[in-house]
């Protein structure tokens, strides 16, 4: 019986992070002087967040423009 109660007192996984959230922790991962290894996730993130990037793009780039649509969106109060 005990295995029953195993199986339905499971928790349930956290739900997915809001694309501004997922923005906001890849910034926060950098500014803590991590380095993103995956340039398609950052694009992703971008695109996410309504802006167009090239394949291409710097990830330099890619990072501050990201922080410019959070800081535009601190503003508004987002």
């Amino acid at each position: 019986m005990h295995w029953i109660k195993a199986l339905f007192s499971r928790r349930r996984p956290p739900a997915p992070a809001s694309d501004a959230q997922r923005a906001r922790d890849l910034i926060a991962a950098i500014d803590a002087g991590g380095l993103p290894l995956n340039p398609a996730r950052v694009n992703a993130i971008a695109r996410s967040l309504g802006l167009e990037v090239s394949t291409r793009a710097a990830m330099p780039d890619t990072i501050a423009r990201i922080r410019a649509v959070l800081a535009q969106q601190d503003r508004r109060g987002y």
